[in-house]
């Protein structure tokens, strides 16, 4: 397919800025595949689709505090490094972005904090604003990591243009949040409650969980027009056997199997046997899922509204099928549903 059509008018006031009240009151539009159908609902209405022995698959992946500002050394210029991944715990070596990455470059020394806490030296260019970087700490790597997360910001995208708050620190982390390893939150997991997983728990509905750092390259703007030109990023994922056993058993037994998110989507067709069964599976994954795809495991899929032409809708019309999803997201927008990160939810039947 082609990057174009993945294109819609998208009013930037439905752009959700902040979070609803209550995380399972944001709305949850339902998408019937087998009738061609579509519902308005409430989030907390979702398990009335579920029953006994169906299968809920969640990221457990945790954000941590990426977003570092900081200042140039000489100069004093303000600078901002993004963390995308730690590259050797030993040696406090990361994988960066800078901004502005013109003024950043190999030798510098950049220090975080008002009394320099932190310094870092830039060690290689990786790409035009990606660096990689050491930083210089006296002290255990569990001083360093307090430090870090003292001195970082929760990443909320930047798209919302706005400073980020306490509220952001607590609602841009998913309640199943336990490894961390994220430098963005999986979306739809964000409307998922205690009391939710409590009332599901009560249902006989399973919840089972699996990891996929999310990294920055799903909010990357995609510079072909031919889809299968694509070269996506990679993403640790961590499939534990206890999961593994639970879907499959679901599978043979004609149960649901959910995917929360198209990153839990993403991570379950990465691990797929042969004979279309799920597989423990501990490594990376660069899998990009658009249309026309069959998908292996799961049979539902609960996704955010997301951004025109990004790597959420594709991977969600690969499930739902193109023309289905694309005529309930004109809808989505005719009816103003709030989208993106703290927008509201589509399932996918």
């Amino acid at each position: 397919m082609k990057l174009s059509q993945f294109k819609f008018y998208l009013p930037p006031e439905l752009i959700a800025q902040r979070p609803p009240k209550f995380r399972d009151e944001s709305r949850l539009m339902v998408l019937h595949r087998d009738t061609g159908t579509i519902e308005h609902k409430q989030f907390k209405d979702i398990l009335q689709y579920f029953r006994d022995k169906d299968v809920m698959v969640a990221n457990n992946t945790k954000v941590f505090p990426a977003r570092l500002p900081g200042i140039k050394e000489k100069t004093g210029a303000k600078i901002e490094v993004f963390l995308l991944r730690e590259l050797d715990k030993e040696t406090y070596l990361w994988d960066v972005l800078v901004d502005p990455a013109r003024k950043i470059r190999i030798g510098n020394k950049l220090y975080f904090g008002e009394n320099h806490d932190l310094i870092a030296e830039v060690i290689d260019n990786t790409t035009s604003r990606g660096r990689t970087i050491r930083f210089i700490f006296d002290g255990e790597y569990s001083d360093f990591k307090e430090t870090l997360h003292r001195l970082g910001e929760t990443p909320l995208p930047k798209i919302h243009e706005r400073d980020v708050t306490e509220e952001d620190e607590k609602r841009y982390q998913s309640i199943f949040a336990k490894n961390e390893g994220a430098v963005a939150a999986p979306f739809a997991h964000l409307h998922f409650s205690r009391e939710l997983l409590k009332r599901a728990e009560l249902l006989g509905v399973q919840l089972k969980e699996l990891t996929l750092h999310t990294g920055l390259g799903n909010f990357d703007d995609i510079e072909v027009e031919d889809l299968s030109k694509h070269k996506p990023e990679s993403e640790e994922i961590y499939i534990p056997q206890d999961t593994v056993d639970a879907v499959n058993e679901a599978k043979r037994n004609g149960r649901q199997v959910v995917a929360i998110g198209t990153t839990t989507f993403k991570a379950l067709e990465s691990a797929v046997t042969l004979s279309g069964d799920l597989k423990h599976f501990h490594g990376w994954t660069n899998k990009f899922i658009y249309p026309p795809y069959k998908h292996r495991i799961a049979t539902a899929l609960i996704t955010n509204f997301q951004l025109p032409k990004s790597k959420m809708l594709m991977a969600a019309c690969a499930f739902g099928g193109y023309d289905f999803v694309m005529k309930a997201y004109k809808e989505a927008v005719e009816k103003e549903y709030r989208f993106f990160t703290y927008g509201d939810a589509m399932l996918i039947l």
